[in-house]
């Protein structure tokens, strides 16, 4: 008999959208579907490391138009630590706990927030992750028409 091991759901809404980088980060991932949050805003305006825009969650209502699609994922709960260190947990970003709207219904999930003190809403992201993000939205079969909006999102080499 085999010990099943502990994992936590997460939402990735970004660039850990592509199984391909979240593996390389938590390797025990695993995608369960597509599921989006309502009343939010994707925004590339979390300060990283190298001075450009990530991505990050902005709450703006709860429009039914609004929403933030992403990919849920059981992850290794062993791994938790890792993929928050990764992320700048406490530095950069936030974790929140919240509920996002899967195809089984609503399901409380894992994300990262950016601070407030690390939004610029003058960033632009680097064209390498942009293309991650696309990445996993295709990857998922995210609607044609976020993935629409995704493609036409300025990099900092526009």
């Amino acid at each position: 008999m085999t010990c099943a091991t502990a994992t936590y759901r997460y939402f990735a809404y970004g660039s850990n959208m592509s199984s391909e980088r979240l593996r390389q980060r938590t390797p025990s991932a695993r995608a369960i579907g597509i599921a989006y949050l309502p009343g939010h805003a994707l925004r590339w305006h979390k300060l990283g490391r190298d001075g450009t825009g990530k991505c990050d969650i902005a709450p703006c209502g709860m429009s039914a138009k609004q929403v933030v699609w992403g990919v849920l994922y059981h992850v290794a709960t062993e791994e938790k630590a890792l993929l928050d260190r990764i992320e700048g947990l406490g530095i950069g970003y936030s974790e929140a706990r919240l509920r996002v709207v899967a195809a089984t219904g609503r399901v409380w999930a894992l994300t990262y927030k950016a601070k407030p003190d690390k939004i610029d809403a003058t960033l632009k992201p680097l064209p390498e992750y942009k293309a991650h993000v696309l990445r996993g939205a295709n990857e998922h079969g995210l609607p044609a028409d976020y993935i629409k909006a995704l493609r036409q999102v300025a990099t900092v080499a526009e």
